[in-house]
């Protein structure tokens, strides 16, 4: 019975109006100042990088107060010049926050080299399929006397005779030497 009296007396309810103001002032000044402290409201618009050179983007995002983290690429895209940015994270138009780092993709230099597999004893329709999976294309059939028909007896870039672990860089033309079925 004390208790059910207390909970209704008028010093409990003082107490629990006491309490509920002071959460309430409280949430209130954490909010205002969660609110200045964030700059809630105020953002920087991402500008378009893409195609802009390294110093460029730089100095740009440096005007936008916005910060640059710059990531490796081995993907060279070619309608695009060496060391320029290809890609942004976040896209161009982006609202952020002041000092926010943008992630920068950047042009390599050029196609990355991959090894030239061993083709040699292997049908044109064998070797075909290998060479445009890595990323080479082929070139010229020239054929010469061979009992094998089609079968890849020599592999050629640019005139020159390549070999097994010889590297060239990505999308290079591979011309290949045949055999066209006649006996020598």
């Amino acid at each position: 019975m004390r208790i059910l009296k207390f909970l209704k007396s008028k010093l409990f309810l003082k107490q629990v109006l006491l309490a509920g103001v002071a959460v309430l002032v409280l949430s209130f000044i954490l909010l205002k100042w969660l609110s200045v402290y964030t700059n809630h409201g105020e953002f920087e618009t991402v500008p378009d990088l893409t195609g802009k050179s390294l110093n460029v983007a730089q100095m740009t995002l440096k005007e936008n107060h916005l910060n640059m983290q710059v990531q490796d690429s081995a993907n060279y895209n070619p309608d695009y010049p060496k060391f320029s940015v290809i890609e942004q994270e976040p896209p161009a138009g982006s609202k952020v926050k002041d000092n926010r780092k943008i992630y920068l993709t950047i042009n390599p230099s050029g196609y990355r080299k991959i090894r030239v597999p061993d083709l040699t004893e292997k049908t044109l329709r064998q070797a075909q399929p290998t060479l445009e999976a890595l990323g080479f294309k082929v070139g010229r059939l020239i054929y010469k006397d061979n009992i094998a028909r089609d079968m890849v007896l020599q592999m050629m870039h640019d005139g020159k005779t390549i070999e097994e672990g010889d590297k060239l860089p990505k999308t290079a033309v591979i011309d290949l030497v045949l055999g066209n079925g006649n006996q020598p």
